[in-house]
């Protein structure tokens, strides 16, 4: 069955009053990001609002083209990108996300008395340093992920910006997926009943330059891709109580990336299993999620255009006891963050990841790429 615009306003709503996940639900689940996620550029008196003054820092990061969101979003005004590495810039200018953009040094950039935001978008090694001038500046961060290599220095980033009341928004992709989103309300209605297994799968070709961009850092294609799924692990059944890491290079190319990656969380009453990799042809059509509980399963695949599989033992809400084929709206990438974003530095609303939740996860990322968390 299809999710219709009715279904996913009624889950908006219902989510919104429990308080269960608060982050432009309408816009998230309907698809209608037009209306849904910039209407807070006006108050409440119908007057339009300032923009929120934006910057980056870094375009080596595999995903520093999000920019262009936030230049096409009228929550924000973009005033200026940081990028010290002469090759890096040149590359970036050639693309439509950079075009025309206000370059400057990072002093420059911080001392801009009206920069609220910046976003963290370094290549990973320079990530926890570049995100914690920024705190020390005064600024929120987006960063993007995963949290650096070093749990201490990450660590001590997020209670500084807990001091400073400012917010640290991770990089993660799936969180705002609809599909993700009505999993959390089905396992906070209990419609799922007691979770026992979770499964996550991530993987796609990676190319010979990616391979040794990624080979950089022991944890391989866990500490790469499998940072997004246990993000979403973390948020669903917490903080494991033990994790079981399996490290392989299986790829016939000498070089030294741990390419066929898995790790298996343990819980006291669930297990739950992340898996990744560099070489799964069309491995972007596989990438899922399932939950399993007492009185259902939710299979969400593929994770990046959302379809799912429900299945219930009893009925619950419009969904009839038995199996219902789901589909969402188009999900793009990196907007609903910005929106929310936005929300919460106006103070319409907290964050829904708390600084608990992002130091549990990158713990959990280090611990399954086998990486030191000292």
């Amino acid at each position: 069955m299809n999710v219709d615009r009715r279904d996913l306003l009624q889950i908006a709503g219902g989510l919104a009053c429990a308080g269960t996940f608060t982050a432009s639900l309408t816009a998230i689940l309907t698809g209608d990001w037009s209306s849904g996620l910039n209407a807070q550029e006006s108050d409440s008196a119908g007057k339009r609002r300032a923009p929120i003054r934006v910057g980056q820092i870094g375009v080596g990061h595999a995903h520093a083209n999000k920019l262009a969101v936030y230049r096409a979003s009228p929550d924000y005004e973009v005033v200026g990108v940081v990028e010290s590495d002469p090759f890096l810039r040149a590359k970036a200018q050639a693309q439509a996300a950079f075009r025309d953009c206000n370059w400057m040094s990072e002093q420059q950039l911080l001392e801009l008395a009206d920069l609220q935001v910046v976003l963290v978008e370094t290549q990973i090694h320079d990530s926890l340093a570049t995100a914690a001038r920024c705190i020390d500046a005064g600024k929120h961060i987006h960063l993007d992920k995963p949290a650096g290599a070093s749990l201490p220095e990450f660590s001590k980033l997020l209670k500084q910006a807990e001091r400073q009341s400012l917010l640290v928004q991770m990089g993660y992709m799936y969180r705002y997926n609809p599909a993700i989103v009505l999993m959390r309300q089905l396992l906070a209605e209990g419609a799922l009943g007691d979770v026992f297994e979770v499964h996550a799968v991530m993987s796609k070709v990676v190319d010979a330059e990616g391979r040794d961009k990624h080979a950089e850092f022991s944890g391989g294609m866990m500490f790469e891709l499998g940072c997004h799924l246990i993000d979403l692990v973390v948020g669903l059944l917490g903080t494991p109580a033990k994790i079981t890491p399996y490290v392989q290079h299986a790829s016939a190319i000498n070089d030294k990336l741990n390419d066929n990656m898995l790790a298996v969380f343990e819980y006291p009453r669930a297990l739950a299993t992340v898996k990744t990799s560099a070489m799964e042809v069309d491995g972007f059509a596989r990438r899922h999620l399932v939950i399993c509980g007492s009185k259902g399963t939710m299979h969400i695949q593929p994770l990046d255009a959302p379809a799912a599989r429900l299945t219930l033992s009893e009925p619950h809400g419009e969904y009839a006891k038995g199996t219902h084929e789901l589909t969402f709206p188009n999900f793009p990438r990196y907007v609903a963050d910005a929106a929310d974003m936005a929300r919460i530095l106006r103070g319409e609303k907290s964050s829904d990841f708390s600084y608990a939740h992002d130091l549990a996860v990158q713990l959990a990322v280090l611990q399954a790429a086998q990486m030191p968390i000292t």
